[in-house]
């Protein structure tokens, strides 16, 4: 398979902005926050290689991975996957819907 091209929606990018800015408040450094952030992107360029290997949800196309405590939610097309959010798990999911628009 063709590894595809990554796309993050602005949703999913001010959710990972967010998670990140957290933890830097909540441990008074940044050290938590970069191993998070490495390990997430380490987790999307998989996925540019094998786009399937995210868990399929109800919605067409929709498939989420889980990394951690945080679920990469993202659709799949023909050459290009779109990050659309990154959840907290340890959310309620009723705080949230999935906003499936394009970037």
């Amino acid at each position: 398979m063709v590894k595809m091209r990554i796309a993050w929606s602005t949703e999913a990018r001010l959710d990972l902005i967010d998670i990140l800015e957290f933890y830097v408040t909540r441990n008074g450094n940044s050290n938590y926050s970069r191993k998070l952030y490495t390990r997430i992107n380490k987790d999307v360029k998989q996925l540019a290689k094998k786009p399937l290997i995210g868990r399929i949800t109800d919605i067409p196309n929709i498939r989420t991975l889980i990394t951690g405590g945080y679920q990469i939610i993202y659709e799949v097309f023909d050459s290009l996957i779109l990050i659309i959010m990154i959840w907290d798990c340890r959310r309620d999911p009723k705080d949230k819907v999935i906003n499936t628009g394009r970037i």
